[in-house]
């Protein structure tokens, strides 16, 4: 009987099997989202490539998924648990959110599978706060507990969005007219890079020419658009800005991991951008953030090693 993990976002599904005994995984797929019309559908296609039947699953998926009924923000799919579980006729069935195995994972990522971007020195047990611009903006805490970590699940993502420049304001201005509560994810996510450049192109009294988030990126990484550059450096800022936040708000000297699939696209502008400024640019705190360290996780694949994580602890 096989053990599975699951790491499932807004656009891709990744899947794997699980050593319980050495935390190994193999087998590893990946699907997108927009190929199955349930959940349960992906799961089916990727059973019956195994060897044997599945007795154990844990699903890291991008939603609360604190009730029975799961269902994502970000993608159109929802199942029960129960009945998920009766249907795969699984001995146990594990269903945490997306950024709880994202978090767990952090403790375990080499040096060589994350960058440090700028100053500051990790206390290896100390809180750690982790997230992502992806589809959407995931979000968690870390803390050791009685030998084991622990993730502190939440939906920061849908906190509300601070300017800390005048162009920010406008922009804020400019999103509120079209959203009404602007939330971090607004800005800080695939969707948030083209809410960023409509809100911009508007302010310039131009038409936008982009309207997807990897032309807006590219545009600005080549040099092709100016409103492209201004976008990409503002939302750097504003992501320095949410990760000095996080830091504040659980004393996180275990250091702040940036997961998502967005920045890895373009690490060397990330790392010479105002990301770094901008966490620190804490006022009276600016000197406790500079000693708060920052990471870029370039692992491929957190979500499934937090998965297995969580699995083991469950299974032990």
């Amino acid at each position: 009987m096989l053990s599975v993990v699951v790491d499932v976002g807004g656009t891709n599904i990744r899947l794997a099997v699980l050593d319980v005994v050495t935390g190994e995984i193999s087998k590893v797929r990946e699907y997108p989202c927009a190929q199955f019309i349930t959940l349960d559908a992906a799961l089916a296609q990727y059973f019956v490539t195994l060897p044997d039947p599945v007795s154990h699953l844990c699903i890291g998926i991008a939603c609360q998924v604190e009730q029975d009924l799961v269902q994502m923000t970000n993608l159109n799919w929802k199942f029960s648990k129960q009945a998920l579980q009766h249907k795969l006729s699984l001995k146990t069935l594990h269903v945490i959110n997306d950024y709880t195995a994202i978090s767990l994972a952090v403790p375990f990522v080499e040096d060589n599978q994350k960058i440090q971007i700028g100053t500051g020195t990790e206390v290896k047990e100390g809180v750690k706060a982790v997230f992502g611009p992806g589809t959407g903006l995931g979000v968690s805490h870390l803390i050791k507990h009685a030998g084991k970590w622990i993730s502190l699940d939440g939906e920061g993502g849908h906190t509300s969005f601070a300017p800390n420049t005048s162009q920010q304001a406008d922009v804020l201005l400019l999103l509120q007219g079209q959203f009404g509560h602007v939330s971090n994810e607004r800005l800080m996510s695939g969707q948030g890079l083209v809410n960023i450049y409509h809100a911009l192109c508007r302010l310039a009294g131009k038409q936008p020419e982009y309207f997807e988030a990897a032309q807006i990126s590219e545009a600005a990484l080549n040099s092709e658009c100016e409103l492209a550059t201004q976008t990409l450096n503002l939302f750097c800022e504003a992501l320095g800005s949410f990760a000095g936040n996080l830091a504040l708000s659980l004393d996180c000297k275990g250091g702040v991991y940036i997961a998502g699939g967005i920045i890895p696209r373009f690490v060397d502008f990330f790392k010479n951008s105002e990301f770094r400024p901008y966490f620190e640019a804490k006022g009276r705190l600016s000197h406790y953030l500079k000693g708060i360290p920052t990471y870029l996780i370039t692992h491929p694949n957190p979500g499934l090693l937090g998965a297995s994580v969580y699995l083991q602890q469950e299974l032990a």
